[in-house]
């Protein structure tokens, strides 16, 4: 699981939505509301790059084991943007006080530890589309989350998380009858579920104001954890850096350098030069390339569980993304009494 917490998520991706000025975004034209080849080309980047780190992941923990790959990814991940913070915007960029960084060190444990290192171990026995498909389901349970923390949901968003939680369940079939470990499905679901929760939490608490430097300390934070983890686990018994393929060397540079910086980068951009609406379309995209890509290159089986589950759940997710949509696009009657949900889409002014 590689999206922000605004999926949240990059990587470990927590980047807030940020308002767009269209008269200065070189990635738009503002008179005539068209978008540049600057957006599109980092959208691509998204799309295809967070949608192939399923099969990255997979690829690693092949020789690696699943919380110190991940806890490695993360750390080093962590250190290079904190790192591009200091060069760039010297010690300020990287000040931030004791509740900010209580805050983006909890979105991290939530989102890298419990929600991607349970993705990575995981993928230890499930397929990575099939992970993918499962974790395309994070935002139904946002509108859960939202639901709890008292705003009433759409009835078309409850379609949509219907539609979702049947999709789940024919996903998890293979689990129930034998064919795949059901350890692994479950520990998919519980890190969507960390996942969302890492998100929901993000956006209601105080995190620290530059975006990079937010995201670095969750890395760090998350790293940690993933450490922690797999050192209580006993991974690093018998682990010699010879018994590791070159290929899962490769898998991990590659997340490191391209599903933790390069696409953070271009969906932390996105997030100032293209509209939310669209940049949100990563959710449902995202699983179909990893499930081409793991048919692809691993040749893992498309089975009918597979392709029937995983359409009910994108179309609950574009049910739910889309009512989500609509509601961004209409301005506030009453400025000074926004709802939740219209919160939700403003930037961090913490």
């Amino acid at each position: 699981m590689t999206a922000p917490a605004e999926q949240g998520s990059a990587g470990s991706a927590t980047a807030r939505p940020v308002p767009a000025d269209a008269s200065g975004d070189p990635g738009s034209d503002a008179s005539s509301g068209r978008l540049g080849a600057g957006v599109w080309t980092a959208l691509v980047v998204v799309y295809v790059v967070w949608g192939s780190t399923y099969l990255a992941i997979r690829i690693a923990v092949e020789t690696m084991p699943s919380f110190l790959s991940a806890a490695a990814r993360f750390l080093t991940a962590g250190l290079l943007l904190a790192g591009f913070v200091a060069v760039r915007h010297g010690r300020d960029g990287l000040r931030v006080d004791a509740r900010q960084l209580g805050s983006a060190a909890l979105v991290g444990l939530l989102l890298l530890t419990g929600g991607n290192g349970l993705v990575v171990l995981g993928e230890t026995s499930v397929p990575s589309g099939l992970a993918a498909l499962l974790v395309a389901a994070v935002p139904i349970w946002m509108v859960l989350l939202t639901a709890a923390g008292g705003e009433r949901p759409r009835r078309a968003e409850l379609a949509g998380v219907l539609l979702g939680l049947v999709g789940l369940a024919v996903l998890s079939a293979p689990a129930i009858g034998g064919s795949i470990a059901p350890a692994g499905v479950v520990a998919i679901i519980c890190a969507t579920l960390t996942w969302a929760s890492g998100s929901f939490a993000s956006k209601r608490i105080r995190m620290p104001g530059n975006v990079l430097a937010s995201s670095a300390y969750q890395m760090l934070a998350g790293g940690l954890g993933d450490l922690l983890i797999g050192l209580a686990r006993g991974e690093e018994r018998g682990l010699r850096p010879g018994d590791v393929s070159t290929r899962s060397w490769l898998a991990l540079a590659f997340l490191v350098v391209f599903g933790s910086l390069v696409a953070f980068t271009a969906y932390a951009w996105l997030l100032r030069a293209a509209p939310l609406t669209l940049v949100a379309t990563y959710a449902y995209v995202n699983p179909v390339v990893a499930v081409l890509l793991g048919w692809l290159v691993l040749a893992e089986p498309l089975t009918g569980p597979t392709l029937l589950g995983g359409a009910v759940v994108v179309a609950g997710v574009c049910l739910v993304v889309s009512v989500s949509r609509g509601s961004a696009r209409k301005p506030a009657r009453k400025p000074d009494r926004k709802s939740a949900r219209e919160s939700d889409l403003e930037p961090d002014r913490g």
